[in-house]
């Protein structure tokens, strides 16, 4: 089983639409039963609280439900318990590092490296742009499942 966890600063935007896009390609590609996924935060800020309403909104367009998703801290022991810890942005990095006591089995990775573009994922708490963020999204999502798919054989 592949174990993903995505990261953002208050879980309640970028990490849960990465992690209810993922789960929702899998599905598709009926390769449920390949991965657990799930997302976290690095801050308190949000912890509890649901999917941010824009992020909901714009993942129901899609089809795609984040329903009883709440908001739940990053824990050291989640380093050791997942195989890929994805995070948003280059801030979330840094915090990563910090709350897993570093990176040895070099798990970190930030979303859009997997499509080959270094560069953070759109924030829509400061831009209000959810559609770029959801562009951003699914374009990582895609290329992370693609790549998954080849280094373990996968096939839907």
């Amino acid at each position: 089983m592949i174990k993903i966890l995505f990261v953002c600063h208050g879980n309640i935007c970028r990490s849960p639409m990465a992690e209810f896009v993922l789960k929702d390609m899998v599905r598709k590609a009926k390769l449920q039963d390949q991965f657990e996924i799930a997302s976290a935060a690095t801050h308190y800020d949000e912890i509890g609280s649901p999917v941010y309403p824009p992020a909901r909104r714009i993942m129901a367009e899609h089809g795609i439900s984040s329903s009883g998703k709440t908001a739940r801290l990053l824990e050291k022991g989640d380093y050791v318990h997942y195989d890929h810890l994805i995070g948003m942005d280059s801030a979330n990095l840094r915090n990563m590092n910090r709350i897993c006591g570093g990176d040895r089995d070099g798990k970190f990775s930030l979303l859009l490296d997997w499509c080959g573009v270094r560069r953070d994922v759109s924030d829509p708490w400061y831009t209000g742009n959810f559609q770029d963020t959801w562009n951003d999204v699914t374009a990582g999502c895609e290329a992370l499942l693609e790549k998954l798919k080849k280094e373990f054989y996968l096939f839907d």
